[in-house]
């Protein structure tokens, strides 16, 4: 087996395009051993050969679907048992649905696959993560968390559905790293990306035509910017948008809801 001692391992979900596509080969540049994360194999083989023919190097790929929780539990499993560390996890995968969808599990769709996957993931993997990365969104502004987890199955809207989630993404950061503040823990907004994630949906998609748009590349800068920067020049659990800390909305900066939550 290959030595890694000398190599960061960087888990990367959501890896199959976009923004964790995008960091992936970021990270294989820099000469990370990159894992890549997906539920679709053929995207995520496409991914992996992308990640191979810019950086040189061959990629893990572990396929994992985060509307089935047991999904997540199996990826946890597996990882243990690939690696004795993990250096940083990105828990970048995200989903937006436009109509009220309940998983195998019994929860909204937006909240597992957002919130609920990457926290069970990050929990099962916590005793041996060295760093946390979480992409949320400014969307958080339209989000209203809620200790019921499935309210938004209840006079459902997709854009409030999916800012509660990324209003979860913040608060988890903050949370994760009052609780474990021996791992670096960062939320950020990665700005308004063309990305397969908009094709999912034609309401963003019409709203890219009228808003400023980045490439994956440039939304995956802050991402990698965390990965990277030393942790003592970064406040732990913040919320950051172009490299820089910002302020999220109040209804995600609440300590009792995030310790609720």
């Amino acid at each position: 087996m290959e030595d890694l001692t000398e190599r960061r391992i960087v888990v990367v979900t959501g890896a199959s395009s976009g923004i964790g596509l995008a960091a992936a080969v970021n990270f294989a540049c820099r000469g990370d051993q990159v894992v890549l994360v997906g539920r679709d194999p053929a995207r995520l083989q496409a991914a992996a050969e992308r990640v191979r023919e810019t950086s040189g190097a061959r990629p893990e790929l572990f396929r994992a679907d985060f509307a089935v929780l047991d999904d997540v539990r199996g990826l946890a499993e597996r990882l243990r048992d690939a690696y004795d560390r993990i250096d940083v996890l990105a828990n970048n995968a995200g989903a937006i649905a436009l109509q009220p969808l309940t998983t195998v599990d019994g929860f909204e769709l937006s909240i597992q696959a957002n919130h609920l996957a990457p926290f069970l993931l990050t929990n099962l993997l916590a005793d041996r993560v060295g760093r946390i990365v979480v992409t949320a969104s400014g969307a958080h502004r339209f989000g209203a968390l809620d200790p019921d987890l499935n309210k938004p199955l209840r006079g459902y809207r997709s854009m409030g559905a999916y800012g509660t989630s990324k209003q979860a993404n913040i608060l988890f950061a903050a949370e994760a790293a009052r609780r474990w503040p021996h791992i670096p823990t960062h939320s950020f907004h990665p700005g308004v990306v063309r990305t397969r994630f908009a094709n999912d949906s034609p309401m963003v998609a019409f709203g890219m035509r009228f808003l400023p748009f980045r490439s994956p590349e440039k939304g995956a800068e802050t991402l990698v910017w965390l990965a990277n920067q030393d942790p003592a020049r970064l406040i732990n659990g913040a919320y950051h948008y172009n490299r820089r800390p910002r302020r999220p909305y109040r209804k995600a900066a609440d300590p009792r809801l995030a310790a609720r939550l």
